[in-house]
């Protein structure tokens, strides 16, 4: 039962067939720049004796074309993993915002592809390209159903205290403006996955999520459902990230267009592009800032302060939030691989419950799960690698099972 998933940014295709009967990866890669002059494809195929790379560089004009591409490879004569196109069970889109109507997994139609396009103004940078994915892999696959996972639904269980801002109602029944939240694919699954390491079903567990990566959100999930999240009416809410200002006092965007003259352009370029660590630094790599903190620098050292002190008050937030935490999980690539910041997030929490053992988060493996909290702890801390593309297929799968 090979099932195909796609992530369609504007420039970029990320792609991954999974054999569900056999729950392994059987081909996976990347299309990236393109439309620009000169394009590049990384993909790999799995089997019995290992992987198999290929990278190409040439001019890719537009999805069409690269999503071509990605269909060779898979029926590929040397390296192909699968013999005919029509092997391919469905294909699992990831969507950027579902807006309220859509909460679950949804096979794609005419009326669901028109509604992600009338969601366009909320996401006018991502359900655009989504869009273009799921066109180019309808005509690719014709007979595989097309299933659209929505990366705000697994917020949709917000309650209104949560989502709600305090401004007139009209804009929320008129416009739609509230908190929608965003990364919601992977807090649902190491939500999940913490859940099966504490030996307990996602119903009966509390977890705080903390998903960094360039782009940060952090989320409380009571009883397997998202009630809280940082990211809001957009992605630029909440924690400090890599180019984005997270939370500021939102009278900043009248003084900036009022006393120093700014478009709203320049204003969104500013918060969403060259602010963050960006700003703070002129780096948006928590590595390299963190290699200037030990040479000295003191702005590094600072900038890396406020990104652990705007977490830890998220953390404490949602602890508050939840009333009883038993896990607190970091995953992508920060949350995964920075050390130095977990201990900076968790340092002086033990008033809450939580305390991390110094030597296992120094030393927890990359791309490994790993427990890192001291032994005494009340709240577990884990590390837990995310996987988008898996739950985007096992979501699939469901989608399909329940229609028989």
């Amino acid at each position: 039962m090979p099932i195909l998933v796609l992530n369609s940014g504007s420039s970029s295709i990320k792609y991954r067939l999974f054999d569900m009967a056999q729950e392994r990866t059987l081909a996976a890669g990347l299309v990236e720049r393109i439309g620009e002059p000169l394009g590049h494809l990384r993909h790999e195929a799995f089997d019995d004796q290992g992987a198999h790379k290929l990278s190409e560089s040439y001019p890719i004009a537009d999805h069409r074309q690269g999503l071509r591409r990605v269909a060779e490879l898979l029926l590929h004569p040397e390296i192909g993993v699968i013999a005919d196109a029509g092997e391919i069970t469905a294909v699992g889109h990831r969507v950027v915002h579902g807006g309220e109507r859509f909460s679950q997994p949804t096979r794609i139609d005419a009326a669901v592809r028109a509604a992600i396009r009338d969601l366009i103004p909320l996401a006018p940078l991502h359900n655009p390209a989504n869009l273009q994915g799921i066109e180019v892999a309808t005509e690719l696959f014709p007979q595989a159903p097309q299933v659209a996972v929505f990366d705000t639904a697994f917020h949709q269980t917000l309650p209104a205290v949560a989502y709600r801002y305090a401004i007139p109602r009209r804009f929320y029944d008129e416009q739609g403006v509230r908190v929608y939240g965003f990364h919601g694919i992977s807090h649902l699954y190491v939500s999940k996955q913490a859940a099966r390491r504490l030996g307990r079903p996602p119903t009966e567990v509390n977890v705080i999520t903390a998903h960094l990566g360039n782009g940060c959100s952090i989320t409380a999930v009571r009883g397997g459902q998202s009630v809280d999240t940082s990211m809001g009416f957009t992605p630029l809410a909440g924690l400090i990230m890599g180019t984005r200002s997270g939370d500021i006092d939102p009278a900043l965007v009248i003084y900036l267009g009022a006393a120093l003259g700014l478009s709203f352009a320049e204003i969104d370029r500013l918060l969403n592009k060259e602010s963050g660590m960006l700003g703070l630094t002129g780096a948006n790599d928590l590595r390299d800032i963190a290699q200037r903190q030990a040479a000295g620098d003191a702005e590094a050292a600072l900038a890396l302060a406020m990104y652990a002190y705007r977490l830890k008050k998220y953390i404490g937030a949602y602890t508050a939030v939840l009333g009883r935490v038993d896990a607190l999980v970091f995953t992508a690539g920060v949350g995964e691989n920075a050390a130095f910041v977990r201990a900076q997030a968790c340092a002086g929490l033990e008033g809450l419950g939580i305390a991390l053992d110094a030597a296992r988060n120094a030393q927890a493996p990359r791309g490994q799960f790993s427990e890192i909290q001291a032994a005494g702890s009340a709240v577990k801390v884990f590390v837990i690698p995310t996987d988008e593309e898996q739950e985007i297929a096992q979501q699939t799968a469901a989608v399909l099972e329940m229609e028989g």
